[in-house]
């Protein structure tokens, strides 16, 4: 069930993050809801633990959702500044 919760919420982080950085346009859907779900992963697993929050498999809280959006924009961060170096 725990990967479900993940698939689930991180499609769901990956797109408000896309949003967010103004990327939504410019890359698919499947693009930011990969980044989003490996962008939760990242947050829950090594950003949590730092801040105290829990990771989404514990529950869905505010907290668990902040830092899972937190990673999956650091991630959407990084996926552009690769993209914008590779077209030059």
């Amino acid at each position: 069930m725990g990967i479900v919760i993940w698939l689930v919420m991180g499609g769901l982080v990956g797109w408000i993050a896309s949003m967010i950085m103004g990327t939504n346009a410019q890359q698919g859907i499947i693009l930011n809801v990969v980044v989003g779900i490996v962008g939760a992963l990242i947050g829950g697993w090594l950003i949590g633990p730092m801040l105290g929050a829990g990771s989404i498999n514990e529950g869905i809280t505010i907290m668990s959702f902040i830092v899972s959006l937190i990673g999956a924009i650091i991630l959407l961060a990084l996926v552009n500044l690769f993209q914008r170096r590779t077209k030059h």
